[in-house]
């Protein structure tokens, strides 16, 4: 009989966060459709009170948890000993995560300590008798690929975007809370403090309402002759910081970074969106200066709403592809709408 784990961390405040929450989802339902498994629960962090609260009716007969300051922060050592600990007390055959950048570090080492296999960016599944059988896209080889394993413990980390939010009303529920000794050779390993990039130097944001598409055009000679990439970049990082939106890019964009052409400072291969890129989950999406279908037709599949500004009204991604189509300068049109803003 299966055992299906699911495990979650929690964020600075305490609570869980969205992906963490949509993997429960993604837990229950598994759970749901493989009969007779049984449903446990392990949390790891500096106080998980409330976390517990929150996944309290999620159906799940046992919880664990691992707390304490020696977990509050994400480091390699402390977490991997954690979830460990909570996996051998658990006893799962089945291992639920979600991938985020703290998991993503931890989650293989522990499958590797366990014995056991891993599959990562997992973007569904499907129960056949007791057979389970993921989903995981292949974006270079522009296919998605159905896996299953008979090896145990099967971890897999899923994707955000996939489930929907686990909300549910607070409840109480009884919690084995386990023992980890972390050593003073661990503790030598410390968070002291954090440096990040100023808000508006933040082009990647994966919870914006919109996402903007920027294409090779921008860097290209406009109507007077000439080629405008100060003033393109200025444009841009102007429509980003008034209309919160995050930044994405064509292949041909980024790529002409290492084709010794202009480009963007602010712009890399983490921002492109298509074939070889990511498929973004924002509810709008506005096309710059592109002109491929393919990285929309791949890259955009999962936007709500889909924009773009064309001049070319026989663009293939304009006919077909787009919601909305605004014939019109890139440069004017989104200047005229960041000033709107």
């Amino acid at each position: 009989m299966e055992h299906i784990l699911f495990l979650a961390h929690t964020e600075d405040d305490g609570s869980l966060s969205r992906t963490a929450r949509e993997a429960l989802t993604g837990a229950m339902e598994l759970h749901r459709q493989l009969a007779g498994a049984a449903f446990s629960v392990g949390l790891i962090g500096g106080d998980v009170s409330t976390a517990v609260a929150t996944v309290a009716g999620c159906g799940a007969a046992t919880f664990y948890a691992v707390s304490g300051a020696d977990f509050a922060v994400s480091r390699y050592a402390s977490d991997a000993a954690a979830l460990e600990t909570i996996c051998r007390a658990s006893g799962a055959t089945i291992v639920v995560a979600p991938a985020t950048s703290r998991f993503n570090r931890v989650v293989p080492g522990v499958a590797q300590r366990l014995g056991g296999r891993i599959d990562t960016h997992v973007g569904g599944f499907s129960v056949n008798d007791t057979e389970i059988r993921i989903q995981r896209g292949y974006y270079r080889q522009r296919m998605i690929a159905t896996l299953t394993r008979t090896a145990r413990p099967w971890f897999l980390t899923l994707d955000a975007g996939v489930f929907g939010t686990w909300d549910a009303a607070p409840g109480n529920v009884q919690v084995t809370a386990l023992s980890v000794t972390v050593g003073d050779d661990i503790r030598k390993t410390r968070v002291v403090g954090y440096r990040a990039p100023q808000a508006n130097a933040q082009t990647i944001k994966p919870d914006a309402k919109l996402l903007l598409v920027a294409g090779v055009g921008w860097t290209k000679k406009q109507a007077d002759g000439q080629v405008h990439l100060d003033e393109a970049a200025k444009t841009i990082l102007g429509f980003l910081d008034k209309a919160g939106a995050s930044l994405g890019s064509s292949k041909s964009l980024v790529d002409q970074s290492s084709e010794g052409h202009n480009v963007f400072s602010f712009m890399s291969h983490l921002n492109q969106v298509g074939q070889t890129g990511s498929t973004p989950r924002h509810p709008k999406g506005l096309s710059t200066c592109c002109h491929g279908e393919e990285p929309h037709v791949v890259g955009w599949r999962f936007i709500g709403e889909r924009r773009a500004i064309n001049l070319d009204t026989n663009c293939g991604w304009a006919q077909g592809k787009a919601d909305v189509l605004y014939v019109a300068d890139a440069f004017e049109l989104v200047r005229k709408v960041t000033e709107l803003l």
